[in-house]
């Protein structure tokens, strides 16, 4: 087990879930104020509105366990936001090795796959970042986006949905709408 760990942490793989992170504290639980600012967001008046709530749940998911995940995490978004996808998907990777239940980190990396069109591995990651943290409304629009990336497009209709449901302001919505590739076109009859 110990050299399994090891090796991964040493190559940069994600380690197994249930295999226990050295020195990773749990990641903070904010599931109160989270639903608390989706009720909030599903009572805007307004996109602006909604936006700002947008922002303050991003500061939620984006609170690492520790600083040093703290610091993995910040440093692949600066190298993800630099279009550095491959250091970027390299600190998200060393993110999930130690700390393998922080949702975060798989949502960030799928974004990346995302970015390098690699639809099936951020959906791996997204199903895994949804496993762990079930109202985080990026990580339920980005399984959408990859769902429809792999042209999975009612799969990714009810996934969208759900993300609209928590959040419906999201600028995602859109794709449902008139014209939009999501778009429900079954003629009632």
């Amino acid at each position: 087990m110990f050299l399994r760990f090891v090796f991964s942490a040493a190559v940069g793989l994600a380690v197994p879930s249930g295999v226990a992170a050295q020195g990773c504290p749990e990641a903070p639980d904010h599931a109160a104020a989270i639903s608390a600012l989706l009720a909030d967001v599903q009572a805007a008046e307004s996109e602006g509105e909604a936006q700002r709530i947008g922002n303050q749940l991003w500061e939620y998911w984006a609170d690492a366990p520790d600083a040093r995940a703290q610091e993995i995490l910040d440093r692949g978004m600066t190298r993800r936001s630099a279009y550095d996808l491959l250091g970027a998907l390299s600190d998200f990777d060393r993110l999930i090795a130690y700390c393998p239940d922080y949702a975060e980190g798989y949502n960030q990396r799928a974004f990346v796959h995302y970015l390098r069109r690699d639809f099936a591995a951020a959906l791996k990651d997204l199903n895994r970042a949804l496993a762990l943290s079930p109202q985080h409304v990026a990580a339920l629009s980005g399984r959408a986006l990859s769902l429809l990336g792999l042209s999975r497009v009612d799969e990714a209709r009810v996934a969208l949905q759900k993300a609209l449901d928590l959040n419906p302001w999201l600028p995602e919505r859109h794709l449902l709408g008139p014209g939009g590739p999501l778009e429900d076109d079954a003629v009632e009859l």
